[in-house]
């Protein structure tokens, strides 16, 4: 089973190609959706513990969360040490899950993919850019959203040149969502030719 990571600064449209990806067939692993899990589960106490105030009826509460990281970003390594190592967990058992229902490639959508060196345990790493413009509008348009939130999150995440660099596919999203939905469908066609190594050397 060929394991790709899918990654690329926030705002790029990795959430949009990562749904593609499913139309496509392929199955994915959504971050922020083991995050949401993890914060309702076993997450809490040791977070509760490093950020005292910051959980509320058994969950993370992300606002306060969120407020404590902003005043004191440096507690970012410490939120990483906590959620990373159980993410990791629940991205290994997606593989498994995909591998038994004799899945031929499986997708693990993370926005740190390469920052955490989880890049060295895919088989490709396919990332998603956009120009800077295109960026920063559509981060800013979301909920919440303040160009200070947006520039600390940035000084957390590799520059987009450098993903790109890192990538074996860029994903351009400038373009037309149709463009972009091609480029995936074609990608998953060429993918299914790659010969796939990292599962049972890293995941099995």
């Amino acid at each position: 089973m060929l394991v790709i990571g899918l990654t690329g600064s926030i705002g790029m449209g990795k959430s949009t190609v990562a749904e593609m990806f499913r139309k496509a067939g392929v199955a994915v692993c959504d971050a922020d959706q083991i995050v949401h899990t993890l914060y309702e589960g076993k997450a809490v106490q040791p977070i509760e513990a490093a950020f005292p105030g910051t959980t509320k009826d058994g969950k993370v509460d992300r606002e306060k969360l969120s407020a404590a990281l902003l005043a004191k970003p440096i507690g970012f390594k410490t939120l990483e040490e906590i959620v990373h190592p159980l993410a990791h967990a629940a991205e290994g058992e997606f593989l498994r899950q995909q591998s038994k229902r004799g899945a031929k490639m499986a997708v693990i959508e993370s926005p740190l993919l390469i920052e955490v060196d989880t890049a060295n345990r895919v088989d490709v790493i396919v990332v998603v850019s956009a120009s800077p413009e295109a960026q920063r509008e559509r981060v800013l348009a979301r909920p919440g959203m303040t160009p200070e939130k947006l520039d600390t999150l940035l000084a957390r995440q590799l520059i987009d040149s450098e993903k790109r660099r890192r990538a074996d596919y860029v994903v351009d999203t400038n373009g037309s969502l149709e463009d972009t939905n091609a480029r995936i469908v074609a990608l998953v066609a060429e993918l299914a030719k790659r010969p796939a190594q990292a599962y049972k050397a890293h995941w099995s």
